[in-house]
């Protein structure tokens, strides 16, 4: 079985694949016209979506891509072939997100940045920090991801609130609404963690109408996708207190523009698209159960519905 490597950390995928799994022939370069070259006559490609989306647009045929990346939009531009099967990469970002999620409330709960000004301007700082016992979390996009970040803030004693496509009974949540129950359920909580992904159903939810709905308490933490948020309505809603404030991983455009109010809005952090990076070894070993399944003609975990975008 010949797969090719499209990967900025070629080098090291490839050594971790040979090392994998040895009856595979590996074929990658860092020199996107041999790159091209390669694909021709592979039939399985693993990759990051851009780089995938760029092979595909010179006309090559693979059968299967493997996406070392949660979200695949670059594969669905208008214009690109969908003959192939995809797999995303699910499995192995959340504890990672976990992570990242536990970092900034535990640093709301502890006033962590306020502590730093205070430090800056040599003020004894002895307010009393709090807990995130008995607080109130809402997690938009309760899959894969959803789930684990949910497990790890058990310990924590809070409640669990989530948004899925429809309402239904999950574990660890009190409750899972659809995106109708969104506007009630930001009203209630004390933290709302977005992790939609990027499907034509999840632009432009976080607007004017539902900040006004947030706790004034409230804060925002995105890790999902920034199409989800109208950012020039997330910065007035800062402004006129809706919300305490925001935390922001992703943007709609990535590098954010020097000029964009992001950066100086007030309340809110940005921490450029750091929450969950792949981590090569754990993708390969995710890589190398589905090659499994896919020779031996079982299912593949993650595959992408291409209707649903996800």
């Amino acid at each position: 079985m010949r797969v090719l490597i499209a990967e900025h950390d070629h080098p090291v995928y490839a050594r971790l694949l040979q090392e994998t799994a040895p009856d595979v022939e590996v074929l990658t370069s860092g020199d996107s016209a041999e790159l091209a070259r390669l694909a021709a006559d592979c039939p399985v490609w693993l990759g990051q979506p851009d780089l995938l989306a760029t092979l595909l647009r010179q006309g090559h045929q693979p059968q299967w891509l493997q996406s070392t990346w949660a979200g695949i939009t670059p594969l669905l531009a208008d214009g690109l072939p969908r003959h192939y099967r995809l797999t995303r990469a699910v499995g192995i970002f959340g504890q990672v997100m976990a992570e990242y999620v536990l970092t900034y409330m535990l640093g709301h709960e502890r006033e962590v940045l306020a502590r730093l000004v205070s430090q800056v301007e040599r003020k004894w700082d002895s307010r009393h920090g709090q807990s995130l016992a008995g607080r109130k979390v809402l997690i938009v996009g309760t899959g894969d991801i959803g789930q684990t970040v949910a497990q790890f803030l058990v310990p924590f004693g809070v409640q669990l609130y989530g948004i899925a496509s429809e309402a239904r009974e999950q574990a660890p949540f009190i409750e899972v609404g659809s995106l109708a129950d969104l506007p009630r359920l930001v009203g209630e909580v004390d933290y709302v963690v977005n992790l939609l992904p990027n499907t034509p159903n999840t632009h432009d939810i976080y607007d004017a109408a539902l900040f006004k709905q947030f706790k004034p308490s409230g804060l925002f933490i995105n890790v999902g996708r920034g199409v989800a948020v109208v950012d020039a309505d997330l910065v007035e809603a800062l402004k006129e207190g809706h919300l305490v404030g925001a935390v922001i991983d992703v943007c709609r455009q990535e590098p954010l523009p020097q000029r964009h109010p992001f950066w100086t809005a007030f309340g809110l952090l940005l921490t450029g698209h750091s929450s969950a990076p792949t981590s090569p070894s754990l993708m390969v070993e995710l890589f190398v159960a589905n090659l499994r399944a896919y020779q031996a003609g079982e299912a593949l975990r993650g595959e992408v519905d291409f209707n649903r975008g996800y």
